[in-house]
């Protein structure tokens, strides 16, 4: 039986991971979880599961929690932790074989970096640890034995083609991308999008910010940086296209000419399921995927002039440094500004743009602090740049 703990448990993915482990009884204990301050939704998954730890982000959160679980068996009472400190007891329970690092945003850096320095496996669902940090953290991956599993659909897929071949023997990988709400949207018809337009995504149900960098194309240049550090790959050897339907979810095209290709439904059950289970695949509560229901496959190239997010994502992942800190905490602001109205969607990556011209001549970094510092920095700044530039 394979133990785990959960990091970001009531977002998507971490209800997502519960359903998985729920349809393979016997297979998993959920020894710990962690949340933010959906009390409501975490006192359920406490009945359910009976964790030993529960971490929460207040201690308004804890407080509501532990009155939330009063009639719950007091044997089954889990231990109830907050904050960053509490993250990281989750992280790092003893007994805890595998760790889902499912927060979103940076705030799951310094809890997935402490799993691993404790020789901990990760099915790794938070963009944003490799994005900033990719080459700290997978030298630390190394360095502690630790595999990387991947649960974004794309790179999940990537993983398993590359099953079917050597490193040395790959050409290139071939991320899909849904090319979002707006594929074939004029320049003009892109200036009057408004967030409710960008929140209908075609294929997929996620999260507000992802959902807008998914329409923006960021997403997917966020999953190239993601790609260069989770196989060790050249930035010339990622590529990208757009693939409306969402069925094929990547490819990797090997030097003798064979693409490999994996293909199945949208729904993030199917690469958790391989994650949690890896390197065993074992059967699974998903629907099948029917080719016969897809009347076509469509394979083009993005339309980075009026996508530029996807090019600004490229020219970080070429020139290090800073820049894919500064890509990730100016777009995530950018995001926020325009879904409050403040900016217009092609308003997203000019402010983007800016802000790396700013990091230009940042060194790269040599600790988890000094990237978090570095991001509370450009999120203030890109602040005052919307304040001053753009309101």
């Amino acid at each position: 039986m394979k133990t785990i703990s959960l990091l970001g448990s009531t977002g998507s993915v971490g209800r997502n991971c519960l359903r998985v482990a729920e349809e393979l009884p016997g297979e998993f204990r959920v020894i710990a979880l962690a949340a933010g301050r959906n009390t409501t939704e975490l006192a359920d998954q406490v009945g359910r599961f009976h964790p030993e730890l529960v971490s929460v982000s207040t201690s308004e959160a804890a407080t509501t929690l532990a009155q939330n679980l009063k009639n719950l068996d007091p044997s089954a009472h889990p231990e109830i932790v907050v904050g960053e400190e509490g993250l990281l007891r989750v992280a790092t329970h003893p007994e805890t074989d595998l760790v889902v690092s499912a927060i979103v945003g940076v705030a799951g850096l310094a809890p997935t970096c402490r799993a691993i320095e404790c020789g901990k496996q990760i099915a790794l669902a938070n963009k944003e640890v490799l994005v900033v940090a990719g080459e700290l953290v997978t030298e630390l991956a190394q360095r502690n034995g630790v595999q990387l599993l991947p649960v974004d659909s794309e790179h999940n897929a990537i993983h398993q083609c590359l099953r079917c071949g050597q490193a040395d023997e790959v050409a290139r990988v071939i991320l899909t991308a849904s090319g979002g709400p707006f594929l074939g949207y004029s320049s003009e018809q892109l200036s009057r999008v408004t967030p409710e337009m960008a929140l209908r995504h075609p294929t997929w149900k996620m999260g507000d910010r992802i959902t807008v960098d998914s329409a923006t194309l960021m997403n997917k240049g966020m999953e190239v940086l993601e790609a260069r550090w989770l196989f060790d790959l050249d930035v010339d050897q990622i590529s990208v296209w757009v693939h409306p339907q969402s069925i094929v979810h990547s490819m990797v095209e090997f030097v003798d000419g064979s693409v490999i290709a994996q293909l199945g439904i949208t729904d993030m059950g199917q690469p958790l399921l391989y994650a949690l289970n890896y390197p065993r695949r074992l059967p699974g509560r998903r629907p099948r995927l029917n080719l016969n229901q897809a009347a076509k496959l469509e394979f083009m190239h993005p339309d980075s002039g009026k996508f530029p997010c996807l090019d600004l994502a490229y020219q970080a992942a070429r020139e290090l440094g800073a820049l894919p800190c500064t890509l990730n905490a100016a777009d995530e602001v950018a995001v926020e500004a325009f879904l409050q109205r403040k900016i217009d969607f092609p308003g997203i990556p000019r402010i983007v743009a800016r802000m790396m011209e700013q990091a230009n001549g940042v060194g790269k970094f040599s600790s988890i602090a000094e990237i978090l510092e570095y991001d509370e920095s450009v999120r203030r700044e890109t602040r005052r740049l919307i304040q001053k530039d753009f309101s």
